[in-house]
């Protein structure tokens, strides 16, 4: 574990020798990168130009640990290891914010050939052989001249064009109809998703650290960040602590509640998600919803929402995920203890990408699709993110307005 603040060179971490021991940065890495200098320690170092990082050459283990002033933060997934390099940024004081981009942007070119079949599953293909829709029909909002007040609408994203417009761009849409006295802006996580767009599309999107520059760099004094995540998970939090790090640029700043927070929201996704395929709840078909999942105790919002379709006379809608429990064969054994012929497939997610086009829809072995189709059912598909429904949109702006008034 790297917690001892006195080891020059603490196994298994990088750390940053050119700032203070109280504001030291250590994160793990996973020989990743080609060594460029080893020294006499057998220990690689690259340098940077302000700084020199350092790591062993066999530093594999798990999980992610990181010191700044705060002391030990641990980070407990194995899904988010392109993501967790990344944020190096939020562990790090605001007066160095330019200098760290640099370096931010030096570890995701080097770091992005090895991991990016990695993270496929949240990103897409790395070589696509699809048509997304036409990116230029895409407002990606990221113009200056953007006033006192902002709204930032922060979501994970997604490389599908026509789906990103109907999902997240709705969502941005009904937030500026709502709030004419904000202007709305966009900034996503997913760096791979930024880049791929930009190299396949020439669009640029703003991820979060650019937008929240572009925001102070415009004199913004009211910030309002709304995520776009379904719960409050790890990415949610990873927002929370970003924006923490600017909030001496601006002189209030609120962030807005995911969307399945209180008891309140199930109940209105619920009425969402059950009136969007009311035309298929029939007593042979099941309506599974498949979600993400997350290794974050918030992954208990997928039982939560299947119980409570349950206990309201649903007995037919069924909730798994991706990546986490409930799992395919969990869904799978509970259609399977039913009297069903015919099984509908809906994503539980903000946009309808690639886990949603492969992981639910696709014809390849292991799917959902070919997963129920093997087990005899009819299938039906539905591609269709959470963001294209108007009931969706409206909860988001109302987390919104609760965030704004939180800064009366």
């Amino acid at each position: 574990m790297c917690v001892d603040r006195q080891v020059r060179k603490p196994a298994g971490c990088w750390y940053r020798n050119s700032i203070p021991d109280h504001e030291k940065l250590v994160v793990p890495i996973y020989g990743v990168f080609e060594p460029q200098i080893s020294d006499s320690d057998g220990e690689s170092f690259l340098n940077t130009g302000n700084s020199v990082w350092y790591w062993p050459q066999s530093s594999f283990t798990l999980p992610f640990y990181s010191i700044n002033a705060a002391g030990l933060r641990v980070h407990k997934t194995t899904a988010g290891i392109f993501r967790y390099l990344l944020q190096i940024d939020i562990l790090l004081p605001k007066s160095r914010r330019k200098r760290k981009m640099n370096l931010k942007k030096m570890v995701m070119v080097l770091s992005v050939a090895a991991l990016s079949t990695m993270m496929a599953g949240c990103s897409g293909k790395q070589k696509e052989n699809y048509d997304t829709g036409d990116a230029s029909l895409d407002h990606t909002r990221n113009e200056d001249g953007i006033g006192e007040n902002e709204l930032m609408v922060v979501s994970f994203g997604t490389s599908y064009n026509d789906n990103r417009r109907l999902t997240i761009g709705a969502i941005e849409e009904a937030m500026e109809q709502a709030f004419p006295d904000y202007s709305v802006r966009r900034g996503f996580t997913s760096q791979i998703i930024i880049d791929r767009v930009k190299s396949r599309d020439q669009v640029v999107i703003d991820n979060v650290g650019e937008a929240l520059d572009r925001a102070a760099d415009n004199g913004v004094k009211r910030l309002v960040i709304q995520p776009t995540h379904l719960m409050n998970g790890l990415e949610y939090h990873d927002v929370v602590n970003e924006v923490a790090e600017y909030a001496d640029a601006f002189e209030q700043v609120a962030v807005g509640a995911p969307l399945l927070t209180s008891v309140e929201d199930f109940e209105q996704v619920m009425k969402a998600i059950t009136e969007a395929t009311a035309e298929y709840d029939e007593d042979d078909t099941a309506i599974c919803f498949m979600g993400h999942g997350t290794e974050a105790e918030s992954n208990q919002v997928y039982a939560k929402l299947q119980e409570m379709l349950t206990a309201a006379g649903y007995g037919n809608y069924f909730v798994g995920t991706v990546e986490a429990a409930p799992s395919l064969d969990d869904v799978l054994a509970a259609v399977s203890a039913g009297n069903y012929k015919n099984v509908v497939l809906h994503p539980l997610m903000i946009v309808a990408g690639d886990h949603a086009n492969n992981d639910m829809a696709g014809e390849e072995e292991g799917s959902w699709k070919t997963v129920f189709e093997a087990a005899g059912y009819e299938v039906t598909c539905l591609l269709h993110g959470l963001g294209e429904m108007e009931a969706i949109q409206q909860l988001f702006v109302e987390h919104a307005q609760a965030a704004i008034d939180s800064l009366s």
